[in-house]
């Protein structure tokens, strides 16, 4: 299905991952109205784009980690997201400890090191989230270890954060010289162990009681195409619903699944049909939470009202 066609058309330069629901997109059997969007070859992650666009503005419209994008708005950066999430993650298989470290509960962190590879990268937001809501952790008591720069360059760190420029935080953990680390560890060693062993349980928990279910990517415009193209947020935004439509049919079928689909599709029983659930009410719990962890946190000098970090009146 084609979502609007204009005879003259704005181009768009779009950083976006190559997920299963936006393919649509990505063919233009879906476009938004009265734009076309020219997909940028990042040759590698999509998070190669965050820093581009925080830095250098190089996009029109770019896939952004949501962390670096609430750090951005922090600093006044001159783009607005609309309420698309392109991608989501339980932050809990994310952290790990060395097994002699005697650490036995999440609690243990606290007086530790903890590696992560920079304080805002979402992931280690959202794990630290959880470490202090779900678990009490008082997250000044630990410090956080990082080896790499923030992407929003103007970012003032907490005094309990400890920069390692280019460190191998895994190698780190390994070795016991940090007790744990959130998203470093890619190796199989016995030494290395979850913090958390009950995951889906947590996660579970974490959704039904809380009604929390993390976001890691939102979706931004640069400002100056909002001011001249007032219709573009909406226009993306249903873009973006259409183009999830086939993405939906295939996991409700349940048939012929990419990995990427089959673990989205495996989340249905705890988040409901939509495993990728767009507009402000339904993450709006979320939505908060990552506002108030990052504020608790030192990312954000005030929380910010949900309505405030996107474009009025878009996917409301």
């Amino acid at each position: 299905m084609r979502v609007g066609e204009a005879q003259e058309m704005t181009e768009l330069s779009t950083a976006l991952g190559n997920y299963s629901h936006v393919a649509a997109l990505r063919d233009q059997s879906v476009t938004p109205e009265g734009f076309s969007l020219s997909f940028v070859e990042l040759n590698g992650p999509i998070i190669s784009a965050f820093r581009r666009m925080v830095r250098g503005l190089e996009f029109d419209v770019c896939e952004m980690a949501i962390t670096t994008y609430l750090s951005a708005k922090e600093y006044g950066k001159p783009f607005t997201a609309i309420p698309i999430f392109p991608a989501r993650a339980f932050p809990h298989r994310a952290l790990v400890v060395n097994a002699t470290a005697g650490i036995s509960s999440p609690k243990d962190l606290e007086g530790r090191r903890v590696g992560v590879r920079a304080y805002t990268v979402t992931t280690g937001v959202w794990a630290r989230a959880v470490l202090a809501e779900t678990y009490g952790v008082d997250l000044n008591k630990v410090t956080w270890v990082i080896c790499d720069e923030e992407h929003v360059q103007e970012c003032v760190l907490p005094g309990n954060v400890e920069y390692l420029p280019g460190a191998d935080l895994g190698a780190m953990v390994e070795s016991g010289e940090l007790a744990g680390g959130i998203g470093v560890y890619q190796g199989s060693s016995p030494s290395v162990v979850p913090l958390i062993n009950d995951r889906e349980r947590v996660e579970r928990e974490l959704v039904v009681n809380t009604g929390v279910y993390p976001i890691n990517h939102t979706l931004v415009i640069k400002d100056e195409l909002i001011a001249a193209n007032p219709t573009i947020g909406a226009a993306l935004f249903q873009a973006f619903v259409e183009a999830k439509k086939p993405f939906l049919a295939r996991i409700a079928a349940g048939e012929n699944l990419t990995d990427e689909e089959r673990e989205l599709a495996g989340r249905r029983p705890i988040v409901g049909e939509d495993p990728l659930p767009y507009g402000i009410e339904a993450n709006r719990p979320t939505l908060e939470a990552i506002i108030r962890q990052a504020h608790a946190q030192k990312i954000l000098s005030r929380e910010f009202a949900v309505e405030e970090i996107f474009i009025p009146g878009v996917g409301l």
